[in-house]
């Protein structure tokens, strides 16, 4: 039996695992991008059983090398492509490095108040940092909360909407009446799942139609869905505006939208999952327009383009009081004169589960390094390799660009091939990664420009791929 891991033990290896991650970021490019194995290739390489015996860590090193890498699709190589980017960088790694190391469980703000006290100051960081409204920080009625995605963000908002719009009887009562929420097709599909979790039911997650070339949510055609709820009864609880759909990051008319939610009394929750953080660069904060006045609740992924490694993803609300009050059960285990005096945000109120990572330490350390001047650098940076990439396909004859691409994603699709084809040798290729869409009944593919690696090189490569499996 090897025992506990001593502290010097745990220095020696920590050493070769720091330097193997060290290694892996320098050298990402040696490998295929997309893993190259076949269903349970990776299980059968290792044991059935569990060892009755403890083994030394080299053992679990050599089997990361021969069993593990050979199933890693590399997300951090600068030629993945596929979906929106899950940075990580040198900052963040280290910052959840630390959190691993510190194992605090900041449910509330006595376990740890140092967990609690950074992450509402880094959460208004990052509300500065991207324009949002005053009312969104922690010193005011509203503030901010890192959730692991914005999947978890809208099923916070769904459950807060529930509470406004039924007094409060959604969560004593059970939904006693039929309550609406509504989305458009281009809505992440986190959104009706929230919705189902909820208890809404799938049929009460209603469907607005979009513009049929921009793909932006009608708000005639919201008007319409929610006066026609209305007059059968039903109470229409939110609705969600997307900025920078997975899609195509088609950009709802947020002002519209919430016009018409003030009118009706709606939850207006905003899904700024990828986009947002765009806003760190002033001349991109106009995908913004309504939010300051209209939103309740605006979710985004700093784990997504923002330098930080999953999962970091921030919502924000305006008003706090709904989101508590929803969430609050305090369980005589948990009492404690902090939480009584009122005096402190405990974060198990703001989130669905009671334990939560200290993810603020890689947030702030990923600020701290890069500042506002670095952060902006990196998102300019991926927004003209992306123009750069729309460029090439749209003076070739053979492709065809779609017009709408003002962040880090660009669609397209060849014109003498098909496309999911095409797509697929490319990926079988190992050169690049890229995934696809569907528009009406047509498949464009999707080029996701945003890894801190990626240079114009890597995007000129990727396109004579293209044009070379084109041409085959």
């Amino acid at each position: 039996m090897t025992g506990h891991m001593t502290p010097e033990e745990f220095r020696r290896y920590g050493r070769q695992v720091v330097d193997r991650i060290a290694d892996y970021l320098t050298g990402v490019e040696q490998y295929p991008v997309r893993a190259q194995v076949r269903p349970g290739d990776v299980r059968t390489r290792l044991p059935a059983s569990p060892p009755e015996r403890g083994e030394p860590y080299e053992h679990l090193l050599a089997d990361l090398d021969t069993v593990l890498m050979p199933g890693i699709t590399h997300w951090q190589h600068p030629s993945f492509f596929a979906y929106f980017p899950s940075n990580a960088s040198g900052p963040s790694i280290l910052g959840d490095l630390l959190s691993a190391g510190l194992g605090v469980q900041g449910m509330v703000w006595a376990t740890s108040p140092a967990a609690t006290e950074l992450e509402t100051l880094v959460v208004d960081w990052l509300a500065e940092l991207l324009g949002l409204p005053e009312r969104f920080r922690t010193d005011s009625a509203g503030g901010g909360v890192i959730q692991d995605s914005a999947s978890s963000g809208a099923l916070a908002a769904v459950v807060a909407a529930l509470h406004r719009a039924s007094g409060g009887k959604a969560g004593t009562e059970g939904l006693t009446r039929r309550y609406t929420m509504y989305v458009s097709s281009q809505t992440h599909s986190s959104l009706e799942k929230a919705g189902r979790i909820a208890g809404l039911g799938a049929d009460n997650v209603r469907s607005v139609a979009v513009h049929p070339e921009t793909l932006e949510m009608d708000p005639a055609h919201l008007r319409t869905l929610i006066e026609q709820d209305v007059a059968a009864g039903a109470t229409p609880a939110l609705v969600c505006a997307t900025i920078g759909t997975t899609s195509t990051t088609a950009v709802d008319p947020v002002r519209a939208i919430g016009e018409l939610c003030r009118e009706h009394g709606i939850w207006l929750h905003v899904d700024a999952a990828y986009a947002g953080v765009s806003a760190v660069c002033p001349e991109m904060r106009w995908i913004n327009d309504g939010v300051a006045e209209y939103a309740d609740s605006y979710a985004t992924n700093p784990h997504k383009w923002l330098l930080t490694n999953f999962d970091c993803g921030v919502l924000w609300v305006a008003d706090r009081r709904p989101l508590v009050d929803a969430l609050s059960i305090l369980p005589e285990f948990l009492r404690n004169s902090a939480t009584e005096s009122g005096e402190v945000i405990d974060y198990r109120d703001w989130q669905v589960p009671l334990g939560r990572r200290f993810r603020a330490l890689k947030l702030w350390s990923v600020i701290r390094w890069y500042g506002a001047e670095g952060l902006r650098e990196h998102i300019r940076t991926g927004i003209a390799l992306a123009q750069r990439f729309a460029a090439l396909v749209d003076a070739d004859p053979d492709f065809e660009l779609r017009p709408h691409h003002p962040f880090g994603l660009v669609c397209f699709r060849p014109l003498r091939t098909d496309a999911l084809a095409l797509m697929e040798h490319v990926n079988a290729s190992g050169q690049l990664y890229l995934s696809h869409t569907k528009i009406g009944d047509d498949v464009w593919l999707r080029m996701a420009i945003g890894a801190p690696t990626t240079t114009a090189e890597h995007v000129d490569a990727a396109w004579e791929a293209l044009r070379a499996a084109q041409s085959r």
